[in-house]
């Protein structure tokens, strides 16, 4: 497969490839999202389904942050805003195909402040006071096809007594697809895992504040789908064209009127208000001043970012607070993974692994840099994966794609230090923030996310 095992071990320093400075997570990291968590797409992981390997899973999430006993409105996706899975498969840096989910809101009564007025044993049952639905689209140049009218979303997990058997409930809501794959929508338990006091002078000023999991027992909203690989490669052809880019969108109208009731009605052109591709990286890389100019950039544009992927803050500051030499500039390593991905002929990383420019049927001279989660489609799902993907040894994880289990922060935290070059520090080979897995195991089926947690994250 493309010499990837063969060529790390030959330079092992290529093990640790990551997006630019970071490929973590994106809770809360712009103004504007911030305020509006509807809109905050948190994640987003693409990989060749362990389960299903002719099938590629995506999952998108949104909404950071959810405590369990959030009621009594709990976590709805937003009704007016366009939810989006964005591929691109030919490298220009414009979707090819887009998943695109909006959502209705239905309520049996508002005569009441409940969630639900009994317990539910289904997504049908009477006692579920608020359900939502969604249509979900596919979006190609040559127009819209709906692939689901009215599908159910798993609601918020109430707790218990409310709804005793929850699995079942989330299990319901999992929709077949024409033509092959499924897909989700619904609450999940936030499968992101990191100690979020790197923003505490990355990790205390002395790594002392490591180990723990600030996102533990929160929830998220998730949408899942997965697909045949043929209906996501360059000209169906996943065996000559196997590497596509994902990234996920948030969009909502450009228009809104309240009326006096507080009633607020919305119309016009979508505009695009979130945006994640390589996770984190818009907190971290982008400055505050440009963060909400990057949610609303299509990838074609991200030129106009280059600066803070070439010239990275995030090491200038570990050399002021560890005395860890920054890398030199201008990071053209970082050029190659966060803009381009992995080729031999896209830098000075000499690996082909997760380029578009790998691509049989790619025009060289229409490619064009910009931030994905690039995917090689042909890399079959590792029999025991490990959590440090490419780094491990195991080329079917991040940053070849993302599986839920990859510890992308170890990996970040490395990359940005300089792993990947030559005579680099020994210190940075050890670099983490001591969180190696999520709290809940994940499940070994679609939508592979674990359920909603249901014990209040604060227990004082």
């Amino acid at each position: 497969m493309l010499g990837v095992a063969a060529a790390l071990t030959a330079a092992a320093c290529v093990a640790s490839l990551a997006p630019a400075i970071s490929q973590a997570s994106s809770h809360r990291e712009a103004p504007l999202v911030a305020g509006e968590p509807q809109l905050d797409n948190t994640d987003v992981y693409a990989f060749v389904s362990p389960d299903s390997p002719s099938t590629v899973t995506m999952i998108a999430n949104w909404v950071p942050f959810e405590e369990p006993n959030g009621g009594p409105n709990f976590y709805p996706f937003a009704s007016d805003a366009a939810y989006d899975i964005n591929i691109d498969n030919d490298g220009d840096a414009r979707a090819d195909l887009i998943y695109r989910w909006t959502f209705n809101d239905n309520y049996r009564s508002k005569n009441t402040f409940l969630y639900n007025t009994g317990v539910v044993t289904s997504l049908d049952d009477p006692d579920l006071n608020y359900l939502q639905t969604y249509k979900l689209e596919a979006i190609t140049a040559s127009g819209s096809t709906v692939l689901v009218n009215n599908g159910r979303v798993a609601p918020s997990r109430v707790g218990p007594a409310s709804m005793p058997n929850y699995q079942q409930l989330a299990d319901s809501a999992i929709v077949g697809l024409p033509g092959g794959g499924r897909t989700f929508a619904g609450q999940a338990d936030d499968p992101f895992f990191l100690d979020l006091r790197i923003f505490d002078s990355f990790y205390g000023g002395d790594f002392s504040e490591v180990g723990q999991d600030t996102v533990r027992g929160y929830n998220t909203n998730t949408l899942a789908i997965q697909v045949p690989k043929s209906v996501l490669a360059l000209k169906g052809d996943a065996t000559r064209n196997p590497v596509v880019g994902v990234w996920s969108t948030t969009s909502r109208q450009r228009i809104e009127v309240v009326d006096t009731q507080n009633n607020r009605n919305r119309y016009g052109g979508w505009q695009q208000v979130s945006r994640l591709g390589m996770p984190l990286v818009n907190e971290v890389v982008i400055p505050v001043g440009r963060k909400d100019e990057f949610n609303a950039t299509a990838p074609q544009n991200d030129a106009k970012f280059l600066p803070f992927v070439t010239n990275p803050e995030v090491p200038r500051r570990i050399q002021d607070i560890y005395k860890i030499p920054a890398p030199a500039t201008p990071r053209q390593d970082l050029v190659e993974v966060f803009l381009t991905g992995v080729c031999k002929a896209c830098g000075p990383v000499a690996v082909d692994l997760n380029s578009q420019r790998l691509n049989k049927d790619v025009d060289p001279a229409k490619f064009v840099p910009s931030e994905q989660l690039r995917l090689n489609m042909s890399i079959a799902p590792a029999a025991t994966p490990n959590r440090l993907g490419v780094l491990g040894g195991d080329n079917a994880g991040f940053p070849n794609g993302r599986r839920l289990a990859d510890d992308v922060t170890d990996v970040t935290l490395r990359v940005a230090e300089g792993v990947l070059l030559p005579n680099h520090p020994a210190a940075v080979d050890g670099l983490g923030d001591a969180v190696d897995a999520n709290a809940l195991p994940f499940r070994q089926r679609f939508p592979y996310v674990a359920l909603p947690n249901v014990v209040a994250v604060n227990q004082n």
